[in-house]
């Protein structure tokens, strides 16, 4: 099984372009950040992954995870859980504002799998389909799915449950090519990923991959081998919302008109941070904020000098005064004034700023 391909300019092939998805990340995928990522060129996102059992009981914080914004569409609300009926009715409450509900049998954090949730349901097969079955039917809404290869190397279960859950009718199916065992060690298998498509390609279920696309060049090679309908990319997003606009222009897809223009890579995180700030603002309310510290930190990283100064931004008690140090070692930087974010004028900045309490 393989994908199209298209000649480039320069007489070698590129992919065909297919949809591109920000993969759901909690203390990430808050609304501002999908936001962000759709303006620098991702085609869906999805929020934050939820507990079921804090959104069937009706948890406020639970319920700020999922909020969504009238310039998100389609709105794609992931939950998680280990108890069936939980899920169940939770996609059913989802499915009065969601396009899609997306189900995480995926998340290899410990915390989540000691309950026998996300990736842990892999080695589950009938429990997880019972449950995929159960919140098809309960939803008004189509149903997704996200899973890994298996719980480990002796148990790949993901052939089989990716073809039943199609059987059954979801909507669609990403796979990341890693096994609950590995977390995020190794090397994601794409191989196993193309089996998979080939697997649920009777049922015209699309296939999404996921797992160790991190540019370009990687994600047409991901394409190449697995013949995806689409590619997630989770943690390359993190700090780089721009990746998505990056791979679109460099694979010479579409029109996308990069909002960033002709910037540099410590200028596109620049224009990256200020915007997610104008969105913060613009969606407002007690959560809107809550991860700005997280992403002002992820922001820096792979920039020369990141080391030096993300110890004085984390040290800024109010997360809302971290932009300033930033934005100085941000234009410092970009602009060539200085050859790293390690501005001294940046550091100092945040030393005077790191003792002032947050006020509501």
């Amino acid at each position: 099984m393989g994908i199209h391909v298209l000649s480039n300019l320069s007489g070698g092939k590129m992919s065909e372009q297919v949809p591109l998805f920000l993969a759901p990340m909690a203390g990430v995928t808050d609304v501002a950040y999908r936001l962000l990522a759709r303006e620098s060129g991702a085609d869906f996102t999805s929020t934050e992954f939820t507990a079921a059992s804090g959104l069937s009981r009706q948890d406020a914080k639970s319920w700020a995870k999922v909020e969504t914004h009238p310039r998100e569409s389609p709105f794609i609300p992931q939950i998680f859980g280990g108890i069936e009926d939980e899920m169940v009715e939770t996609a059913r409450l989802l499915s009065k504002k969601a396009d899609v509900i997306d189900l995480n049998f995926g998340c290899p954090a410990p915390k989540v799998t000691k309950s026998c949730a996300g990736a842990a349901m892999m080695g589950e097969p009938d429990k997880l389909v019972s449950m995929v079955e159960r919140c098809i039917e309960a939803s008004s809404s189509p149903v997704s799915v996200k899973m890994r290869l298996g719980t480990g190397k002796d148990a790949i279960t993901v052939l089989d449950i990716a073809e039943r859950c199609a059987q059954i009718g979801v909507l669609r199916i990403c796979v990341h090519g890693r096994t609950l065992a590995q977390k995020y060690r190794g090397v994601a298998d794409w191989d196993l990923i193309r089996q998979v498509v080939e697997k649920t390609e009777p049922y015209n279920v699309p296939v999404i991959a996921n797992g160790d696309i991190t540019d370009a060049k990687s994600a047409s090679k991901c394409l190449e081998i697995t013949g995806a309908s689409g590619l997630m990319i989770g943690r390359g997003a993190i700090g780089n919302p721009c990746i998505f606009g990056q791979i679109k222009t460099e694979l010479g897809w579409g029109d996308f008109e990069a909002p960033w223009g002709a910037m540099n890579e410590a200028g596109q995180k620049h224009w990256a941070w200020n915007r997610y700030v104008e969105l913060v603002d613009e969606i407002g309310g007690p959560y809107a904020a809550r991860n700005m510290k997280q992403h002002a930190i992820s922001f820096t990283k792979g920039l020369p000098g990141s080391r030096e100064l993300r110890p004085h931004l984390h040290a800024i008690k109010d997360f809302r005064l971290i932009g300033e140090p930033l934005n100085l070692a941000f234009e410092s930087f970009s602009s060539r004034r200085h050859n790293s974010l390690a501005v001294p004028e940046a550091i100092a900045m945040a030393e005077g700023l790191k003792n002032h309490e947050f006020k509501r």
